[in-house]
């Protein structure tokens, strides 16, 4: 059986799906060489290690969200891999990738663009951009904990969502943010990493 196959029968996607994420993946491949989007090491393992951990977050969003906003995307994690989700599963929701490196944002661009994703690219650093209003913020190994509460207060709307997923070092970060805000969060383990969590932040104030 493929990984795409595997994916497919472990998140109840269509093969549409599965179609658009070997896009996204064959693409990883092509460029990761030249300005080193994931490390090379884990390439044998990308559906594992970044589609299905990216796929996981899919699930926890609220429902009618209209907007997704994912901060330092990178290599497209998990934010195409919500879009080509989305694709099929929420026609209208739109995914809004934020990246300051222009070489990531050409890749990023290119994916969408070939794999057809509701998803458009911003080449900028969210501490720059106005407010976005989204019903998601996500960022998958972007920064710290209350860094990252930073980005949800200004880019949220009322009533929004956080999703972060975390490692192993999951509860020193909520110790550590907790100094400086107080949160609503829940921890739902993760389904690709047994020591890891993914990390829904509610309602945030500052201490």
């Amino acid at each position: 059986m493929s990984a795409g196959e595997a994916f497919r029968r472990a998140f109840d996607v269509s093969r549409e799906t599965v179609e658009r994420l070997e896009t996204h993946v064959a693409l990883l491949s092509k460029w990761n060489p030249r300005i080193n989007l994931v490390a090379a090491s884990t390439l044998a393992e990308v559906w594992s290690r970044h589609v299905a951990d990216s796929a996981q977050l899919w699930p926890l969003r609220p429902a009618g969200a209209r907007l997704w906003l994912d901060l330092g995307s990178g290599a497209g994690f998990p934010g195409l891999v919500v879009a080509a989700l989305a694709a099929e599963g929420a026609p209208d929701l739109r995914v809004r990738l934020v990246e300051s490196d222009a070489r990531k944002a050409a890749f990023l661009a290119t994916v969408a663009r070939e794999a057809d994703l509701p998803a458009e690219v911003l080449v900028e650093r969210w501490q720059r951009l106005p407010p976005q209003a989204a019903d998601v913020v996500s960022a998958r190994a972007l920064a710290p904990l209350a860094e990252l509460l930073m980005a949800a207060e200004k880019h949220r709307r009322p009533g929004g969502t956080g999703l972060f997923p975390k490692g192993e070092t999951v509860h020193k970060e909520l110790a550590e943010a907790s100094v400086r805000w107080r949160f609503d969060h829940k921890l739902t383990p993760s389904r690709t990493e047994p020591r890891a969590a993914i990390l829904e932040i509610g309602a945030i104030e500052r201490v």
